[in-house]
């Protein structure tokens, strides 16, 4: 049964068991671009108590760079080496697990977060933000479609410019099974400014359907991304807590990859759902919020 943290000794006991906190960002840190009570003040008590922060979001819109100034927005103060992004961990995924050719290309669906870390690890990209890909597709457009064998992998993420171009180029690669097939991650939605907007599983959802192939997905609740992280970061999973706001991607995460897990209650899913008996995770603890720890410890 999930421990719900209400007192000092709670919190307390909580915090002892860990060395290592993970945590979700969007519906545990903020919501959208408000950000959630006496955050900077529970990081900082971990932080002051001897605990490692690793910041671990499906979001591949954005790299970890970019993903600094957000935080910088929020007066929280962390490095790029803290954050461990979807767009970050395909880059990881093709340089050291799969060893990605240097003579192939990939094609991405996605936004600049993708560009940026792919950049970066000095993997050759095309697609994404590029204008020549926003066009019509009129019959001269898919008809100029052809299959380019210099493209090793489609990368597909949320995409704010998505068109039906893009779609049938990605899927003309697809169709050649030597062709990587890969997903930043597939949710179904995400918590911005108080609503839930499609995810970038409804992009990778329509590949799916139309090429008959499963991706390998790159970020929660995929152990694949977890595995990344636990090589990057060496910690020991029984002495670490990965915090969010969701069962079927950040609990989900945390319990396939033998973490503790908190799951608080100021982004998508209620305390109901934890109490189903069908649900898709179940957390060690749970919270109204992150910064219950300081509230409940700062006495």
């Amino acid at each position: 049964m999930s421990v719900k943290i209400t007192t000092k000794e709670q919190a307390q006991k909580f915090l002892d068991q860990y060395d290592d906190f993970l945590f979700d960002c969007d519906g545990v840190l903020w919501q959208g671009n408000h950000l959630l009570p006496h955050v900077p003040e529970t990081l900082q008590l971990l932080r002051d108590n001897g605990k490692r922060l690793i910041f671990v979001t499906n979001n591949s819109t954005k790299s970890r760079q970019a993903y600094t100034k957000k935080f910088e927005k929020f007066g929280i103060k962390v490095n790029k080496e803290e954050i461990f992004g979807s767009a970050y961990s395909a880059a990881v995924y093709l340089q050291k697990v799969v060893k990605f050719p240097k003579d192939k290309k990939v094609l991405v669906v996605g936004e600049t977060g993708l560009e940026e870390e792919l950049t970066e690890a000095g993997i050759p990209w095309l697609g994404a933000t590029d204008a020549a890909y926003n066009r019509v597709a009129d019959d001269e457009a898919l008809s100029s479609i052809v299959r380019d064998k210099s493209i090793g992998a489609v990368l597909c993420g949320l995409d704010f410019h998505i068109n039906y171009y893009k779609i049938a180029n990605a899927l003309i690669q697809l169709q050649d099974p030597e062709t990587l097939f890969l997903a930043t991650n597939i949710d179904s939605t995400y918590p911005s400014h108080g609503k839930l907007l499609p995810g970038a599983g409804t992009i990778v959802g329509t590949l799916e359907t139309s090429s008959g192939r499963k991706p390998v997905a790159l970020g929660k609740p995929s152990q694949a991304m977890m595995d990344c992280i636990k090589a990057q970061f060496e910690f020991d999973p029984s002495k670490a807590c990965m915090v969010g706001d969701r069962l079927n991607t950040d609990m989900r995460f945390g319990e396939e990859g033998g973490l503790g897990t908190l799951f608080v209650l100021s982004g998508v899913d209620t305390e109901e759902s934890i109490k189903k008996e069908d649900a898709v995770a179940k957390p060690k603890y749970y919270a109204d919020k992150l910064g219950d720890l300081y509230e409940l410890l700062k006495n």
